[in-house]
């Protein structure tokens, strides 16, 4: 995928600058939550959602020795695809990825055993459908949810805490919110239906990173 080799050649061009400062690289894994959006059509309303699943980051980062850093990531989550009017609900397999950077303030200096952050930046999320397609698709009068792909701009805010666990590995506890304009084309409105805004997904995780001391 054209986004994914991006994805590489970015990281790569920051290993470079890392390794002049200290650099951390790792993984982590927890859940992701989305809020929904209503659907107007003229037959009444409808919720369109994606449901809670797995979710999973890699970052690749800089921090100076003062308060700020920076960090490449990307990001993959599953959760299917849903449109619910009262007890009837239609359902379809799906999975996105996002990639951006974001920006670190730690409210403690590099070194320190606990280092508390807030992180904010911005990028890109890629939602795919990746169900079956039928002949009948229960409130398609509402959405239609489809095997697309959609490209969304995506906003990032969140903060966690850092600990040192030895000098060269860390465990961290975070929670972003990823916010993106809603995707029409995998949960594509009906005719003469409505539906936008955006879409806030929180993924709270606990993952681990090695880090390196400048100059190392």
């Amino acid at each position: 995928m054209k986004s994914v080799r991006m994805l590489v050649v970015s990281m790569a061009m920051l290993v470079p600058a890392a390794f002049a400062q200290r650099w951390e690289a790792g993984g982590g894994a927890g859940g992701g939550f989305y809020t929904s959006q209503t659907v107007t059509a003229p037959a009444g309303s409808a919720t369109a959602k994606i449901d809670s699943n797995l979710a999973a980051g890699l970052w690749l980062g800089n921090n100076s020795a003062g308060a700020w850093g920076g960090e490449l990531r990307g990001d993959f989550q599953l959760g299917s695809l849903e449109v619910n009017q009262g007890g009837t609900k239609a359902t379809f397999a799906a999975r996105s990825y996002a990639f951006h950077y974001d920006l670190l303030w730690h409210s403690r200096p590099s070194g320190s055993k606990i280092r508390p952050f807030l992180a904010a930046g911005a990028g890109v999320k890629i939602y795919q459908g990746t169900g079956a397609q039928v002949a009948y698709q229960p409130l398609s009068n509402f959405a239609l949810l489809t095997q697309a792909q959609d490209l969304t701009p995506l906003v990032s805010a969140g903060g966690g805490v850092k600990f040192q666990l030895s000098p060269h590995m860390q465990l961290r506890a975070e929670i972003h919110d990823y916010l993106t304009t809603f995707p029409k084309q995998v949960i594509a409105p009906a005719q003469g239906a409505r539906i936008g805004g955006w879409l806030q997904d929180f993924v709270p995780t606990i993952g681990v990173s090695y880090t390196s001391s400048a100059g190392r």
